[in-house]
């Protein structure tokens, strides 16, 4: 059997997989990669089918669903993480559950497993400052120091959070970009009046577009917060909130409360993300904290204007004249003459946003390679001897 039919496996681990941030970059990497080389399997967390569960299992991939840490504790956890591992022959784990990847490694050295990667998409920890929990924080980056053999994060910011400054300046660290599909924006033929039609809006309605999960991360109360602001003086606003979570049903009362809602549309999970950020006049995107921000840019290969908050790494501009960064310390005011302002800026055209998707390093084809080598070369140049690590 030649290795087209028998291809190397990687297990990742994720909390589900929905299209959030990470797990966009991962379909993004397993559509464009020769799987005949190497092939992706999953475990999720969550009881729940995926969005991406049927596209994975098409594409070749195994999704293991198991309980999380806090529902069975470690032990427990453990031993399901086990039970997988060494019934699969894989070359590496990639674990993206941030601050627990420590507990997958763990498991993947007691099976044997050579090639053990601890991935960080996270630049805050949602425990809080507290004395008990900065102690946490610190036993878990112990843990990933102690079992992991390669580190990676989606930005600079992310792998200074996780892995620490100095691991950072030595070089221990590998960035890597959360490239997207740039052929999906800038050749989609897609007309804003067929968005327009679909949500009975108004013809000449001005459309502020959020996608993101609702999490407390994401910001949604200061969203509407914004929005009730820039209907004060124009009420042909309408904000379009993409997406699911625990905290939907909340936003909804909040708006309601404001006496919004009927300036907002709530859209739900949605497949056709390039179509609606290309009808957006504005994407808003005013998270608390942010490892990345992989949907800032899909906004700017839509060629649309982006207000986000200075929590998104200033990585994510492409320089395209599209993003400006504003302190959440700002007032309503600011925010709002800042999305007045956007609506009216030029937007580049498709040959300008393709090279400097290029030149910037973001174009998924660019960023395959990069993946693929991760798991196939020698791991002489990984974090191997860990133990040592923590000692120096």
């Amino acid at each position: 059997m030649n290795d087209k039919e028998n291809p190397k496996r990687v297990l990742h681990i994720v909390s589900s997989m929905d299209r959030g941030g990470a797990e966009t970059l991962l379909m993004n990497i397993y559509r464009n990669m020769d799987r005949g080389k190497v092939q992706f399997d999953f475990i999720t967390h969550s009881a729940r089918k995926g969005d991406f569960n049927d596209e994975i299992i098409f594409l070749g991939g195994k999704i293991f669903q198991i309980s999380s840490l806090g529902e069975i504790g470690s032990v427990l956890y453990l031993k399901e993480l086990k039970k997988i591992m060494s019934k699969n022959n894989y070359i590496a784990i990639h674990s993206h559950t941030d601050y627990q990847s420590g507990f997958p490694a763990l498991a993947a050295k007691i099976c044997g497993i050579q090639k053990r990667i601890c991935h960080s998409h996270s630049n805050d920890w949602p425990q809080g400052k507290s004395y008990r929990a900065r102690l946490t924080l610190k036993v878990l980056q112990t843990l990933i120091k102690m079992t992991a053999t390669n580190y990676c994060s989606c930005s600079i910011e992310a792998a200074e959070f996780m892995f620490g400054k100095k691991a950072v300046a030595q070089g221990k660290v590998e960035i890597l970009k959360n490239g997207i599909d740039i052929n999906q924006f800038i050749h989609l033929n897609s007309s804003r009046d067929s968005v327009i039609q679909e949500l009975n809006l108004p013809e000449k309605v001005k459309i502020i577009g959020h996608v993101g999960r609702f999490s407390e991360s994401k910001n949604h109360l200061f969203i509407l917060n914004v929005l009730k602001k820039v209907i004060e003086k124009d009420s042909a606003f309408v904000a379009l909130l993409i997406g699911d979570g625990p905290l939907k049903g909340q936003i909804e009362k909040e708006a309601e409360r404001l006496g919004i809602l009927k300036n907002i549309r709530f859209l739900g999970v949605r497949a056709d993300i390039p179509r609606l950020m290309k009808a957006f006049d504005v994407f808003l995107f005013p998270s608390l904290f942010e490892g990345f921000g992989i949907v800032t840019l899909e906004a700017q290969c839509a060629g649309t204007p982006c207000i986000v908050s200075d929590e998104v790494p200033k990585t994510t501009d492409m320089g395209l004249n599209l993003i400006t960064y504003v302190s959440l310390e700002e007032d309503l005011t600011t925010w709002s003459k800042e999305i007045n302002r956007a609506i009216l800026m030029k937007r580049p055209d498709k040959k300008m946003i393709n090279n400097h998707f290029i030149k910037y390093g973001f174009s998924i084809q660019e960023n395959v390679p990069r993946w693929l080598s991760l798991y196939l070369k020698d791991n002489s140049t990984g974090i191997s001897n860990s133990f040592n690590l923590l000692r120096s």
